[in-house]
C-alpha cells in the first residue's frame, strides 16, 4: 500500500525510482529525499482524452506529479484521509474529494446520466458537483478526503443504500445510483426534516460516507 496513515488527517506515501504519484497541487505537507514536484496536465493515465474529458467536466482541481526517491506527507485543509484499496475495480469519486493517487490507476471521467439518467444528471447538480465525476480504475490505492472521517457501506443485490447527497463521498463496484425524492405530505405542510433528495445506490460493491454534510 503506498499510503501509511499518519494521523486521522496526514497520509505518508513513500516513492522509489520508476514510481510515481498524482496529488492535489498544495497537498505536500512535508518529504524527505530527493523527491520532484511538478504540475500535471493529464493527471494519470488518461492522456489527451483525460484532459479533453476534465476540460469538458469544468475540472477545477489541478493536480501534480510526484516522482523521485523518499517520502511525502499528504493533507490538505485539515480534512479526515481515508485510503481504498482498488483491485482492478473503478472507483467513481468527486474531484475535489482526491487527495492523492498512485500513478497505476487510470483516470478518466464518467458523465452522471450514463449511471442514473435525467436523476443522475440532477443529483450532479444538487450536490453542487456538475454533470461529471472523476473514475479511478486498476490496482493501487487512493487516499480520499472528507468531513469527520468516513464509514464504507456495502451495497448488496436487491438492498439498495440511501445516502445524503452531501454525504456522498464516493462508490466502487457495479453499482447503479439515481437521486430519489422523498417529498411527501410532511415536507408539503412543513413538518418535514428536510431531507427531500436521497442518492439511491443499488447493485454490487461499497459507498463511501463522510459523517458530516458539509462541502469541502
Amino acid at each position: 500500500m503506498p499510503f501509511r496513515p499518519l494521523n486521522s488527517r496526514m497520509v505518508e506515501a513513500k516513492i522509489a525510482p520508476g514510481q510515481r504519484l498524482f496529488s492535489q497541487r498544495g497537498a505536500m505537507l512535508a518529504y524527505k529525499g530527493d523527491v520532484s514536484f511538478t504540475p500535471s496536465i493529464t493527471g494519470g493515465q488518461g492522456g489527451v482524452m483525460g484532459m479533453i474529458g476534465r476540460r469538458i467536466a469544468n475540472e477545477a482541481t489541478p493536480l501534480m506529479t510526484v516522482e523521485g526517491n523518499g517520502t511525502v506527507m499528504f493533507g490538505h485543509g485539515g480534512h479526515h484521509v481515508h485510503v481504498v484499496e482498488l483491485a482492478g475495480e473503478t472507483l467513481y469519486v468527486e474531484a475535489d474529494r482526491l487527495l492523492a493517487f498512485d500513478g497505476t490507476l487510470q483516470q478518466g471521467t464518467m458523465f452522471m446520466g450514463s449511471q442514473g439518467g435525467v436523476m443522475g444528471m440532477v443529483r450532479g447538480q444538487v450536490t453542487g458537483q456538475g454533470l461529471f465525476t472523476t473514475t479511478l480504475k486498476g490496482h493501487g490505492a487512493v487516499a480520499v478526503m472528507a468531513h469527520g472521517g468516513v464509514i464504507e457501506l456495502p451495497i448488496r443485490s436487491g438492498r439498495p443504500v440511501h445516502v445524503d447527497p452531501q454525504a456522498y463521498v464516493a462508490h466502487r463496484g457495479d453499482v447503479r445510483n439515481k437521486l430519489s425524492t422523498a417529498l411527501g405530505w410532511r415536507e408539503m405542510v412543513g413538518r418535514g426534516s428536510g431531507e427531500a433528495f436521497q442518492l439511491e445506490l443499488s447493485g454490487e460493491g461499497t459507498v463511501y460516507v463522510q459523517a458530516s454534510e458539509e462541502k469541502l
